[in-house]
């Protein structure tokens, strides 16, 4: 029997690289729904649906992932701008800021989701917040020398900060970067844009996981009567 959840995380992807036109550079997002979208852009390349696409990965996951589909990559010095980017998301708030960041990835996600002329947030209902913070840590990504300063200032910002450790791995999380990550529970996020600003201007911080003003089109996977759709706004 299929996975209702699964297949709507398909369905999502496949609708997202439906997107995809022919001569474009595509970001590619982390995560398990954005990597149905690598899935289905690759299928669409094979099938001819589609040609002369490449694309940016955000994450070492995504760049495997491309490869495996067959995919071309490209490097950000070797474009000058990306078409549309697709990815996924932690927590989406009605006027359409995000959370990202709980596969560590955040900082690379924004410097490709925010270049893109059109940014694509694909989720499941799951991820729809009223308001940022409500269910998810606040990833931020720091130089490790900085972890307890930086600890502190986040400390005093209101969040409780805590360095995210691995998983079937001994210490912490590293990430593409060679940094460290710490994830802060914020009751919520009253403002997202000062509070994006506030803790990027904290000395050591390479990038958080707030999202603000960067996505265009908002992609969500629902399951009614047990099948799979998909609303957008």
């Amino acid at each position: 029997m299929s996975d209702p959840v699964k297949t709507m995380k398909q369905e999502v992807g496949r609708a997202a690289a439906a997107r995809v036109k022919s001569d474009s550079i595509v970001g590619l997002g982390s995560g398990s729904t954005a990597a149905y979208a690598i899935e289905y852009i690759g299928d669409r390349l094979a099938k001819g649906e589609i040609k002369n696409v490449v694309g940016v990965p955000t994450s070492f996951q995504s760049e495997v992932l491309a490869k495996q589909f067959n995919i071309p990559l490209v490097t950000l010095d070797a474009i000058d701008h990306i078409d549309v980017a697709i990815d996924g998301a932690d927590e989406v708030d009605p006027d359409k800021n995000l959370i990202k960041g709980g596969g560590a990835a955040h900082t690379r996600e924004k410097v490709v989701d925010s270049l893109a002329k059109e940014f694509i947030v694909v989720v499941d209902e799951g991820k729809l917040v009223d308001k940022l913070g409500s269910t998810f840590l606040l990833p931020v990504e720091v130089i490790p020398m900085a972890v307890a300063p930086v600890m502190r200032s986040l400390a005093k910002l209101g969040g409780k900060p805590e360095l995210r450790m691995g998983v079937k791995k001994a210490g912490p999380v590293v990430t593409d970067q060679g940094n460290l990550v710490i994830d802060v529970k914020f009751d919520h996020i009253k403002n997202p844009a000062e509070m994006e600003k506030e803790i990027n201007n904290l000395p050591g911080v390479l990038e958080n996981g707030i999202f603000v003003g960067v996505a265009d089109i908002i992609m969500v996977g629902k399951i009614v009567d047990g099948k799979p759709e998909i609303v957008e706004f």
